[in-house]
């Protein structure tokens, strides 16, 4: 009805302003909307809380925990290693980060895919004494690239196949979006690996704004190496190239009670020797993946960690229980489970072992222990916890198991042999059971903001479908392009999505753009699946704004980015794949 449509037109304008104005967060102000929707009847009450039950809604939190679970494996970072041990010249480390990044977002969800290897691309421009906003904003965009190319690489895919699924009775395959989302990547990675970077504003290279996130604290700490690890019969001197990739310095080894200094680094490495080394958390967790050690304590703790294995920092205050004393004195391994695994003290190198060492006030404290156990044992020590990094204990052991369970449910999905739901679900539930993903990250790893805007929004998408409102659109698009080709009336589509997608978000986007698609098609008379795979590639493509997506916020405090940066690589390359999309589109998908 008309009144419905002004209304509902209406709310989506204000919708429109506050996310723009971004004084309240996306959620909130979508929520609100469906609240106002419900009270002015537009929204049947039957319809209210839909949204939340949607396949599109709880494909993307199922995503989001499987995307943890591959992590916590180190089924990527043993990846990412070895793409940084490249050292590759500055177009090369674009187009391999770059790469693997779009790599990583067709098979997890593609936020996760950025902040795993942010840090990676981050340290990487440390080491090469360059900015990060250079290589920040190519992997971002190279991320948000490849998540089109699966079906649960990102929100708009989910949606586009859960529509199509309604309105046409078959959703869309894992596949399906690959021949043109693959297309879309391969181009768009080249442009901005070769070009694009060059298009960025370098900004004030003597204030690195990536250095906040890399000053990490570096502790003095432990690593035990086990019979299985491959450093047994090396000399020290041989580990230089992995600690260097690692950010790590090996300052010392201990062999039962006595201790090597740095000096001895022609001493061979022998099973149950201890590695002194420092690093960062992140850094130290990783150069023990590599050259599969130990953490002291680790098995132990694996027996007994029911919810997995956590790292946490904490500050040393005056009068706490620990200060004047060390971790072997309070029996904090043999009575309570926790290992101190480093200490920090304003860069000092202790000749002491870590388990030995008299801990001052002010020192920082590398705890490693059962998740349910490590923070009521840092309360009993009196210490403070430091703002939250998101550290985890990575299970390298678990790679391969964590990617062939993955591997199997994609296939089983992809075959037709179960909902892909179901599958994502019985993922998650043997994740957690084997403990690859803890109980207690599982809620954790939603991403609950993007929920509720999804459960907000497909209801009164729905309510301006049935409304007419959506078809009111789709008949302006095709009055404007009257006369002109189906390719010509596909890039306007395209065009449209785009700038919704570029300053609203491009899940919203997606939502009220599936129905317009299919109104198009139905006006022309034409197959709907090419103007829906348009509105899938049209909405992800979010590059000229921080706001439409949010792999492009997570950059810009680590990149030192403006809002007004992002256009100067996002606008060509927005242009770039609406010329490359549309024939790909009409190629794969014929009209």
């Amino acid at each position: 009805m008309p009144s419905d449509q002004i209304i509902l037109f209406g709310l989506f304008a204000t919708v429109f302003i506050f996310l723009l104005w971004g004084r309240w967060r996306y959620d909130l102000v979508a929520f609100v909307a469906l609240i106002i929707a419900l009270v002015l009847g537009v929204v049947p009450t039957e319809d209210a809380f839909s949204g939340f039950g949607h396949p599109a809604t709880i494909i993307v939190a199922l995503v989001l925990i499987v995307s943890r679970g591959l992590v916590n494996s180190g089924a990527i970072d043993m990846v990412t290693r070895k793409i940084t041990a490249l050292d590759l010249k500055l177009s090369r480390h674009i187009m391999a980060m770059s790469g693997i990044g779009a790599i990583f977002s067709a098979f997890m969800n593609n936020v996760a895919a950025l902040a795993l290897l942010m840090p990676v691309d981050l340290q990487a421009a440390k080491k090469a004494s360059r900015s990060p906003r250079i290589t920040l904003m190519p992997l971002a965009f190279a991320t948000i690239l490849g998540g089109m190319i699966t079906l649960i690489g990102t929100p708009p895919n989910i949606i586009i196949a859960a529509y199509r699924d309604q309105a046409l009775g078959e959703p869309f395959g894992m596949f399906d979006f690959a021949p043109v989302g693959l297309t879309c990547a391969a181009v768009g990675i080249a442009f901005v690996a070769f070009f694009g970077w060059r298009l960025i504003p370098r900004g004030e290279e003597t204030d690195d704004p990536g250095s906040a996130l890399l000053d990490l604290e570096d502790y003095v700490a432990e690593l035990v190496v086990p019979e299985s690890s491959p450093v047994v019969g090396q000399k020290i001197r041989e580990l230089d190239a992995s600690a260097d990739d690692a950010d790590v310095a090996i300052v010392g080894l201990v062999r039962q009670k006595r201790r090597y200094s740095g000096y001895a680094r022609h001493v061979e490495i022998q099973a149950g020797d201890v590695l002194i080394v420092e690093a960062g958390p992140q850094a130290l967790d990783q150069f023990r993946g590599a050259l599969k050690l130990e953490f002291a304590g680790e098995k132990r703790h694996e027996k007994v960690a029911s919810g997995g294995m956590a790292l946490l920092e904490v500050v040393v205050p005056q009068n706490s229980l620990i200060e004047g004393r060390s971790a072997l004195s309070l029996k904090l391994l043999l009575r309570h489970g926790v290992t101190l695994l480093g200490v920090s003290r304003n860069g000092v190198r202790f000749r002491e072992r870590v388990r030995r060492l008299d801990i001052e006030a002010g020192d920082i404290l590398l705890l490693l222990g059962p998740t349910e156990r490590v923070e009521s044992v840092a309360n009993w020590l009196g210490v403070l916890p430091l703002a939250e990094r998101g550290l985890s204990v990575t299970q390298y052991k678990r790679a391969g198991l964590a990617t062939g369970i993955f591997a199997v449910a994609i296939a089983v999905a992809s075959f037709g042999g179960l909902y892909l739901a179901v599958a994502l679900a019985i993922v998650v539930a043997a994740y957690v059971f084997l403990e690859i993903v803890p109980l207690h990250e599982v809620y954790q790893q939603v991403e609950w903001p993007v929920i509720v805007l999804l459960g907000s929004m497909i209801p009164l998408g729905a309510a301006l479908e049935k409304s007419g409102g959506t078809s009111l659109i789709a008949n302006g698009i095709v009055d404007l392009t009257a006369g002109l080709p189906t390719m010509a009336v596909l890039a306007v589509l395209m065009i449209v999505i785009m700038t919704l997608s570029d300053v609203l978000n491009n899940t919203a986007t997606a939502v009220v753009g599936a129905p317009i698609a299919v109104d198009i098609a139905t006006r022309m008379n034409a197959n709907p699946d090419p103007f829906l795979m348009a509105v899938a590639v049209a909405a992800s493509c979010a590059f000229l704004t921080p706001i439409g997506h949010k792999n492009n916020t997570l950059i810009m405090g680590p990149g030192g980015y403006k809002f007004g940066d992002y256009w100067r690589m996002g606008l060509p390359l927005e242009i770039l794949i609406v010329v490359v999309s549309v024939p790909a589109i009409s190629f794969f998908w014929p009209f």
